[in-house]
């Protein structure tokens, strides 16, 4: 009550004074809420007030990966090439047994082995301690990953914890000059977001036939602690613009699964890939009657021809089973057949080698490794001759009609419609921003 005899005689002495009544009065007021407060609310009534002064001060703590440092000294120290977390904790002052007990209770939960030279240790240590008494040792593993080791008189805790993120959904646009890659690493985009619209249209798109002048716009989410990127989340919707045909991608997600699918709801998933490689071009299409380029005489070609250089991996177009695997005595060279279902089967040709491992009869995935591109059997250079077969007839790849998955189920349909029409408001939005005709 100190506090309020001392405005209360404040107030008094001034009462005399006409100007100052007003003043007076304002303050004996205040005097008399607090009285009535103190006798209404008691003891708890207080005791409530130091709660509240003591959860508005929890809230300034400075804090840095979990610990509160207001009374720490925080140094940083850049961890050196083949350094040990033995050797940055002794020179820090922990005597080595000690440091090696720590380095060794860590193991379980983070291999101090798998340190990154140039990654960042902080050092915290009591800031009134005259021995500079070490409590914590934060490892950044990434900007959104740390190990912490905090040592107390007689014990040592080992954490690893994840800084909290937040996803900021982000939009961009990139006009094709030469490649896609080139596109996106001039607009300083993600390698990620590159990697992730390749998969999601490698179904639909061609990108190694991607032109000068193709366009693409990306609604996404881009992760960030505090102001800093430190990742990128999924890709929520895309457009790929080629002369008059855009194909739209569309993320929806059901049941705690997520697919792609088009402005119908249609799975962009297909049976097959596009390609089964990366190529330079297509040297050869399909014909019943091209002239060998080695035997001088017209005969069927029934495969695509696509060149490329000596050892470019060649993938399975499709889940599947190997049937064949060798020579080829008819001038394919090294040869892969894979049974992809009753209808399909498909065939890879003029291979230099094989993928580890791979034989008749067993299981290859979509987009899994068979073989190398090279120039073997009846080759002018090196390529790959694949060929796709329906119900043992040859077919033209570049013209077979790839089955979708299962598309949107008719309970979901009426949401992803709603959802996918916001979507592509937007990417129409971009492509128009940037004075391109819809």
């Amino acid at each position: 009550m100190r506090a309020t005899k001392e405005r209360y005689q404040f107030a008094e002495s001034r009462q005399t004074t006409q100007s100052t009544r007003l003043w007076a009065f304002l303050a004996y007021a205040i005097v008399l809420l607090v009285v009535v407060t103190s006798c209404v609310g008691g003891e708890g009534s207080e005791s409530g007030s130091q709660q509240d002064t003591v959860a508005v001060s929890a809230d300034v703590h400075e804090m840095l990966f979990g610990v509160n440092v207001d009374s720490l000294v925080v140094e940083k120290v850049s961890v050196g090439r083949g350094q040990t977390i033995a050797e940055i904790l002794t020179a820090a002052g922990l005597p080595y047994s000690r440091a090696i007990v720590a380095a060794d209770k860590a193991a379980p939960v983070f291999d101090f082995r798998r340190m990154r030279a140039g990654n960042t240790c902080y050092m915290m240590r009591e800031a009134d301690d005259t021995t500079a008494h070490l409590c914590h040792v934060v490892y950044e593993i990434s900007p959104t990953d740390y190990v912490r080791l905090s040592f107390q008189s007689d014990s040592i805790s080992v954490a690893r914890e994840v800084v909290p993120s937040r996803s900021v959904r982000r939009t961009t646009y990139v006009s094709v000059t030469s490649s896609l890659w080139n596109a996106m690493m001039a607009e300083n985009i993600s390698p990620q977001i590159t990697l992730d619209l390749a998969d999601i249209f490698a179904w639909t798109v061609d990108f190694f036939g991607i032109g000068q002048g193709d366009e693409f716009a990306i609604v996404y989410d881009e992760k960030r602690v505090g102001e800093k990127v430190v990742g990128v989340g999924p890709i929520w919707a895309a457009v790929c613009r080629s002369t008059s045909k855009k194909q739209y991608a569309f993320r929806f997600e059901s049941d705690s699964t997520s697919s792609y699918f088009d402005i119908q709801g249609n799975s962009l998933r297909r049976a097959f890939l596009k390609a089964p490689l990366r190529y330079n071009r297509i040297s050869s299409r399909f014909s019943n009657g091209r002239m060998h380029p080695i035997l001088k005489i017209r005969r069927p070609h029934h495969g695509v021809d696509y060149a490329a250089p000596l050892g470019t991996p060649v993938f399975a177009i499709g889940d599947g089973k190997v049937t064949a695997k060798g020579w080829d005595s008819k001038g394919g060279g090294n040869y892969v057949k894979i049974k992809h279902n009753s209808v399909y089967t498909s065939e890879y040709m003029h291979l230099r080698g094989f993928a580890s491992g791979l034989k008749s009869g067993v299981t290859v995935r979509q987009g899994e490794l068979i073989g190398y591109v090279g120039q073997t059997g009846l080759a002018t250079g090196p390529h790959l001759d694949f060929r796709m077969f329906r119900d043992g007839k040859p077919v033209d790849p570049l013209k077979v009609d790839m089955p979708p998955a299962e598309p949107i189920s008719n309970d979901d349909i009426l949401d992803f419609m709603d959802d996918s029409e916001k979507l592509k408001s937007t990417l129409d939005s971009i492509l128009t921003a940037n004075r391109k005709l819809i």
